[in-house]
């Protein structure tokens, strides 16, 4: 093998982790915004169960009649 050969193979190598590195970065990047937002809907949903939680301790048994509505 020629040293010019391995200069090209070398510069080769050196392009590919290049690229690996960025390929890496983009996708550490992805990752760190998806938690993100999965945190975020995560938090959501728990204010939506409490919201839900809250109206259905409002609302009377199924067992007791409802009262008419007050146009009656």
């Amino acid at each position: 093998m020629s040293e010019t050969d391995v200069n090209a193979r070398f510069e080769a190598l050196e392009v590919r982790v290049a690229y690996q590195e960025r390929t890496i970065e983009d996708l550490s990047t992805t990752v760190a915004e998806q938690w993100r937002q999965i945190d975020q809907l995560t938090k959501q949903v728990e204010r939506m169960t409490d919201r839900l939680r809250s109206v259905e301790a409002s609302v009377p048994p199924s067992g007791e009649p409802e009262p008419p509505p007050p146009h009656y």
